[in-house]
Parts: C-alpha cells; structure tokens; sequence
C-alpha cells in the first residue's frame, strides 16, 4: 500500500509518499510559503531533490504541485494518482475525543475544528491539507493520526491541573501532550534496538528540536509528559518559554499593556532560545555565538540543557528508576555539545555518557558508558512512517470489517 503523508502548516506543507510494506519512502517533498509572492516548492530525495518557484495562492494549490510533481517529470514516483490508495494527515490536538488514529469523515473533521482553540496554528492548517486532499484526491480514504492520541493512556494525577475542577468539566482544561507520534516511534524503536520487550521497560523519551518535549513510558505506557493542555507548555524551546510561574502572565499584560493574544504570541514566539539569546531560536547559532564569548547566547545554552535535566529527575521519581533514556529530533539527534551538558553530574543517578560515543554520527546508536546503568540511545525520529503505519491499519481494519458484513461508520467524504 502507498500511503501519501501530508502535514501541513499554515504557510506549508510538508509531505511523503510511503510504501508501508517496504518502509520505502517513493518522494518526499515540501512546498513553503504557501500564499505569498516567494512561495516555493521542494521536491525529491537527496540528490535529486530540485527547488522550483512556483504559484501556490492556497494548500489546494500547493496540492495540485504536488501530486504534478509524485506523477511527471524527471522526479515522479508513480505514474498515476491511482497508485496513491490513502493519505494520511498529521493531527496535533485530538482533545478528548481521539484516543487512537481513525478514518477522517465529516464528524473527525468538526472535532478538529473545534479543538483549533487548543493549537490554532496546527489543527487549522491540517484541515486545510485535509480540504486540500478533499479536492485533488476525491473519494480516496484519508486518516488523521493525533500527536496528543499516545497520552490517553495517562492517570489524572498526571493530566489534570490544580485548578477548579468545573474548569476541566466545562472546557476540558487538562494536559494533552504534544508529539505524541514521535515519542511512540522512538519508544518501539528503542526496545527493539535494546532487543528488549517494551513492556518491560521504563523509558524516558526526549523530543528536542525548535520545539521539545519529554516523557515517561512506563513498560509501554505514557504517564506523563512535559507539554500541556497546548504545547507550550514543559520545556524551554527555541521560541517558547516552556513551564513559568503563571502570575508572570498578568503582570507582563499590566505592565507592558499587551492583550491576551499579543502575550501569547510573546510566549510562543519570541520567547525560548531567542528571547534569551537575542540571536536565534536555531541552537547552531546560539552555540556558535556563546562559544564566541555572547554572554546571553551562553546563558540560554544553559538553560536550555538545564530544562531537560530537571525533566529527567522528575520522570525518574514519577516511575521509580529509568532503563533507558531515548534521545532524538535536531537537538536529541546531532547536538554533542548539548548532550553531553545534559548528561553532566547525573553519575550518581547511574547515568554515565562515554564521551566518545557521544561524538559519533549515524543512525540508531547507544551512546553511554558501559559502567552506565541507564543506557542512553539516539533514535532518529520516523513520524510519517507511523502515520502511514497507523493509515495502512486503519484501511486493514475497515476492509476486514466490510468483508465481514459489519455494520461501521465508514463513509469518507
């Protein structure tokens, strides 16, 4: 089964053209500045991989480039769209309606509008992929995999806020999580790679790019995570703020007389790495300058790895010890420098990184010392293989179900 994977961003989208029985990944590609004058469209694997200024007033049109782009010219994929069997979209916020990935038809997609309010930014530009999808692929069946459907699986204690209990009643004010995808990729990954069942294992698994998120994965269950009820909230980012003292909120509106929306927009971007930093949300930079003698650049280096550090403890008291801690994403992945601050002074918690492992590249990796009693692995994150996994089971299940005669909701728009 071919299974096109679309996530898409408000001036973007991002895609892949997945053969989920081989793992191959056909094309990928990404079509950037969607609606402006500079829009541009990236396709192609590697070496093939061409950039072409292009036209794209809305998604459907950046659509339509792209499904020209998987079947002519010299990058196509397959030689009709009829080859394409399903899409698969990348949801962030499924509230509590989503605790699994399901097919898309008119009732899924009320329910993402309706949590848009929890990620405005994420679930209004996937229904955009999703109407785009609507237009240039009819009648193909679509899936929605929720970044927030792996942490159903955690206990009030660690979802609910200490808030007024008719707040979570009445608007269903509680942590969510975010990349939640990522974080279930990376805990499978990471067992097999230990050759150990996950269901055996404590894990905590570390999501670290522009934008971060931890969590605890006691033998194959989340319990916890550092986002919240938005994705704001946990750690220290390259534009967000992270976990700070609420009060801060009030008194920046007084004193700075900013509205709701414009403190938002200071928490979520400009704040993190470039608010402390001054210099940039990428932590290159931020390290090139600090390593250059910037004070500040310095300091938001710190923090950063200091964010981290303190989740680490938190999870180890939340499931009574850890087995392994998982890193990946641009930071997990690539950062020697930031690992090894992460790591450093955890020795007495039986967590031990050998330094040069640390300085290795490549793919799936363990990266501490052999005296470590807490094994470290980098594990390159795979998303748009999961959600063309979950699509492929999802079309299995509805076919199975067909077949049979059962009675489900399936009908796709």
């Amino acid at each position: 089964m071919n299974v096109l994977v679309i996530n898409a961003g408000s001036s973007s989208l991002k895609y892949q053209l997945v053969n989920v029985e081989t793992q191959q990944v056909l094309a990928k590609g990404i079509c950037e500045r969607v609606g402006s004058a500079e829009a541009f469209h990236k396709h192609g694997i590697d070496d093939n991989e061409v950039v072409i200024d292009a036209k794209m007033a809305d998604h459907t049109d950046a659509m339509a480039l792209v499904l020209e782009s998987l079947t002519s010219g010299p990058t196509k994929a397959i030689d009709s769209l009829d080859e394409i069997d399903a899409v698969g979209h990348r949801i962030v916020q499924g509230g509590k309606y989503f605790d699994r990935s399901v097919l898309i038809d008119d009732d899924v997609i009320a329910k993402i509008d309706e949590l848009a309010e929890l990620a405005p930014l994420h679930n209004k530009a996937a229904l955009m992929g999703i109407n785009a999808c609507l237009a240039e692929l009819p009648g193909k069946p679509m899936v929605a995999v929720f970044d927030t459907s792996f942490f159903h699986t955690m206990p009030p204690k660690a979802y609910m806020y200490p808030l007024p209990y008719e707040l979570y009643e009445k608007y269903g004010i509680r942590k969510y999580g975010a990349h939640g995808t990522s974080h279930r990729y990376i805990a499978e990954r990471a067992a097999a790679f230990l050759d150990e069942p996950l269901a055996d294992l404590k894990l905590i698994t570390c999501h670290l790019g522009n934008g971060c998120s931890m969590s605890a994965i006691d033998h194959g269950v989340a319990v916890d995570t550092s986002m919240g009820l938005t994705p704001l909230d946990g750690l220290m980012m390259g534009t967000r703020c992270g976990a700070v003292d609420p009060a801060i909120v009030p008194f920046i509106m007084e004193h700075e007389g900013l509205t709701t929306q414009e403190v938002n927009d200071l928490m979520n971007k400009q704040s993190g790495l470039l608010g402390i930093s001054g210099i940039s949300n990428d932590l290159r930079s931020v390290r090139d300058a600090s390593e250059a003698g910037n004070e500040r650049a310095q300091l938001a280096y710190d923090m950063y790895s200091n964010s981290v550090k303190k989740y680490i403890g938190q999870y180890i008291a939340v499931m009574g010890g850890v087995d392994a801690i998982v890193l990946t994403a641009g930071v997990g992945e690539n950062c020697e420098k930031m690992r090894r601050m992460i790591f450093a002074g955890l020795q007495p918690l039986g967590i031990v990184l050998d330094l040069e492992k640390n300085k290795a590249r490549g793919f799936e990796r363990e990266i501490s010392a052999d005296s470590s009693q807490v094994r470290i692995v980098v594990i390159p994150t795979n998303e748009e293989l999961m959600i063309a996994r979950d699509t492929f089971y999802i079309i299995q299940e509805r076919q199975t179900a067909e077949a049979a005669g059962v009675d489900i909701h399936t009908e796709m728009l």
